[in-house]
């Protein structure tokens, strides 16, 4: 093979290297703009009867509570604990909803290591999945709801009246 055949080969490998480079870089640079929007997503979410309404960021933590003004009056404690607890796992289920809608398109058709390299170990293995957002069971309706830190029968809270 002659000297300027050889040039030639290598010039253009060169462009293809350097093709690939900037291929990847401005692949790294949309999955960072990606992930950064996943991570903004917030989710939402308002109970059933309308009295909560949560707000959590894409991590699932909430960043905010409100009630209804009638929401001490409409409900009592162990209800309107149970349907704040609905209602934020409902709001991190919208939020993870968001993020994974955002990163989808990142996530299909990419080979894994053995697709590349017959025989080595699976990479999406080594990559933990989220665990699953717990669906509330409701407390049976006979049974007691009591914590030895609960505010006593006479406290500014109780608004039926010295009945707990």
């Amino acid at each position: 093979m002659s000297n300027p055949e050889l040039e030639a080969r290598n010039a253009a490998l060169r462009g293809q290297v350097d093709t690939m480079l900037a291929n990847l870089e401005r692949q790294t640079a949309q999955l960072k703009e990606a992930q950064a929007e996943a991570m903004s997503k917030t989710g939402r979410a308002t109970s059933q009867d309308g009295l909560v309404e949560v707000t959590v960021n894409a991590g699932g933590i909430v960043t905010g509570v409100a009630f209804a003004p009638a929401a001490f009056e409409r409900s009592t404690p162990e209800k309107l604990g149970q349907s704040v607890v609905a209602t934020i796992q409902k709001a991190a289920l919208n939020a993870r909803e968001q993020a994974d809608a955002v990163l989808a398109h990142y996530q299909e058709g990419i080979p894994d290591l053995p697709d590349l390299f017959p025989g080595m170990p699976s990479l999406k293995d080594l990559i933990p999945t989220p665990p699953p957002v717990p669906q509330s069971q409701p407390q049976s309706p006979g049974e007691p709801l009591r914590h030895d830190d609960e505010e006593p029968p006479e406290s500014f809270m109780d608004r039926r009246g010295g009945q707990w």
